[in-house]
Formats: C-alpha cells, sequence, structure tokens
C-alpha cells in the first residue's frame, strides 16, 4: 500500500499537485486530484501545493529560453530573466515536495503538451539531474509520485497497452531525475459509453481510497 506521508520527523509532508488538463471541471483528471485533495486535507500538518497547468499553461520551450538557461544571468534581457525565474520555481517547488502528484488525461496517446512543457522546465542539467562518467543521475531523491491518468480507452492491459505512450514516458522523466517509487491510478474506458466511464471513474476514486494517508 502506498503512503502518502514521507518526511523526516518533525517535518510536515508537502505535497506538489500539478494539473495539467484544459478541461476545468469537466476534468475527470483533476476530479481524481481533487479526490486525494481531500483525503490529504483532513490530515493535519499537510501542506499542499497546486500549479494547474490547464488553467495557467506555462509557454512552450523556445529558443529564447533554451538560449537563456545556458547564458551568463548579465547577459540576460529582461524577458529571459522572467523565464529563468519562472524556471527556478518550478524547481524549488519539485524539490520542496515529498510527494509529487501528476494529473492527466491522455492526449493522442501521449503525455498532454501542458505536462510535457512543465518537464521542460525542471529538467534541467546540474540542477535536477547531472551527467556522470557512468551515464546521468538523478539528482531529486527521496521522493514518491502519484500518476492520476484518465484515459478513453483501456491501456493498463489487453492490445492496446502498447499504444500507452504516457504512462511509461512519464516514469522516464520521473526516473531521469530520481524519482523512482511512482504509483499509477487510472480511471479508464471513459469513451466507451456512460456505464463503463462511471466505472472507470468509481475504480480509480476507490484506489484512491485505498492510499495510505497516515
Amino acid at each position: 500500500m502506498f503512503a502518502l506521508t514521507h518526511h523526516t520527523e518533525n517535518q510536515m509532508p508537502k505535497f506538489l499537485f500539478v494539473q495539467s488538463s484544459i478541461r476545468g471541471a469537466a476534468s475527470v483528471s483533476g476530479q481524481l486530484a481533487a479526490s486525494l485533495k481531500e483525503q490529504l486535507d483532513v490530515i493535519p500538518g499537510n501542506e499542499i501545493l497546486e500549479r494547474n497547468l490547464g488553467g495557467n499553461p506555462l509557454p512552450v520551450l523556445d529558443g529564447a529560453l533554451l538560449d537563456a538557461l545556458f547564458a551568463p544571468a548579465d547577459a540576460l534581457d529582461s524577458v529571459q530573466k522572467a523565464q529563468t525565474a519562472l524556471v527556478t520555481t518550478l524547481i524549488d517547488e519539485l524539490k520542496a515536495a515529498d510527494t509529487v502528484v501528476l494529473s492527466a488525461g491522455m492526449y493522442n496517446f501521449g503525455v498532454p503538451v501542458q505536462l510535457k512543457t512543465w518537464f521542460d522546465y525542471v529538467l534541467q542539467a546540474g540542477r535536477t539531474f547531472r551527467y556522470t562518467a557512468s551515464g546521468p543521475e538523478g539528482l531529486v531523491k527521496g521522493k514518491r509520485a502519484i500518476l492520476l491518468v484518465a484515459t478513453g480507452s483501456v491501456y493498463s492491459k489487453g492490445p492496446t497497452a502498447t499504444a500507452d505512450f504516457m504512462v511509461p514516458h512519464l516514469k522516464q522523466l520521473l526516473s531521469f531525475i530520481g524519482i523512482t517509487d511512482v504509483t499509477v491510478v487510472r480511471a479508464e474506458g471513459l469513451a466507451f459509453g456512460p456505464d463503463a466511464a462511471k466505472a472507470g471513474l468509481e475504480k480509480a476514486a476507490a484506489e484512491i481510497r485505498t492510499l495510505k494517508t497516515a
């Protein structure tokens, strides 16, 4: 069973919720995130930080930002300084969290651009990973992650499992920066009619309720 508190003695457990759906209140992955937050809210001492990428998307990685990340601070213009400051804020949020909760719907078999852009910001050499003589090493260690996933079809098993390019991608991105303890909760079959959608959501909600929160 997945424990939602992972922290040192006398330290309040910190959770970072990164939501990526553009569907607002209609988002199933957002509903799953809300259910998990309700569980955490009733536990004294839990700290929850939310980053809503669907409602407040990050600018996609462009040449100006890429150049800024590798240039000295005194060579940056005002726009680039603001961009690099945002990168630092996102990395600080990630590093401060004990548990990172990523909620996302599958878009065309893959990761939503909103969430992929967040990873483009926080995966930074020398800050969240480094290259060594034996290969890359993640620097964001000792943390856990929960993936709250919503999909129209069923990708956890069966013939469509090979078409899931989202969950393996997210796990790889997390592993690359040192987060290998990952739990996946899926609401599946949402496009198979009202009954299937209800069953998929109820199954995912039940899994969230079984997550150990203390």
